[in-house]
């Protein structure tokens, strides 16, 4: 059986999530992203107390096709993240989204817009800004070193949309070291 599930958005919600199906002794055959297979299928009272266990640790199971396509395309595109991030040369998001979802760009396009009320390059811009946040956070980076390594075409693009996301610059948000930054299932 397969469920979609919201907001996994890292390794450990991952773990999260297969500790919660080892407590309830259920058995999962694979688990990444926003999906788990289980072997075998469910009663409704067991997928019942599965979604309560899942809610309490702040996933939600998902049923309908738009909000698990949508889901799809987050978990991509949190996946595109460090595939820009590890490669020389990476792929175009409509590419990388397309072959990671099965579905046309278009198509995902449309689903993503009318379930999340952005665009999919808007939700790509707010997850770069985020892990710019992370990386400034550990102060071991420069400006340019961090544009170079998301592929922004120069420090100041970085800088300018950096400043239009969170409202503020670069600098401020170093001196300052208060603004909070937010998860990627928050976005």
């Amino acid at each position: 059986m397969k469920l979609s599930i919201k907001n996994m958005v890292c390794p450990r919600c991952i773990e999260a999530v297969e500790e919660i199906l080892q407590e309830m002794g259920l058995h999962a055959s694979h688990i990444d992203l926003g999906v788990a297979e289980l072997n075998g299928k469910l009663s409704i009272e067991k997928l019942e107390q599965l979604r309560d266990k899942l809610d309490q640790r702040g996933f939600e199971l998902i049923f309908d096709r738009e909000t698990e396509i949508s889901n799809q395309v987050q978990s991509a595109l949190i996946q595109y993240l460090a595939h820009i991030e590890n490669s020389d040369y990476p792929q175009r998001l409509s590419d990388f989204v397309s072959n990671h979802t099965f579905y046309n760009y278009s198509y995902l396009s449309k689903i993503f817009s009318d379930n999340k009320g952005k665009t999919i390059e808007s939700y790509l811009i707010e997850l770069k800004i985020e892990r710019v946040k992370e990386l400034l956070s550990f102060r071991k980076w420069s400006l340019s070193e961090i544009a170079w390594k998301l592929k922004y075409s120069s420090v100041q693009y970085l800088s300018n949309q950096f400043k239009k996301v969170t409202g503020v610059t670069v600098s401020n948000y170093l001196k300052e070291n208060n603004i909070p930054r937010k998860s990627f299932d928050r976005l």
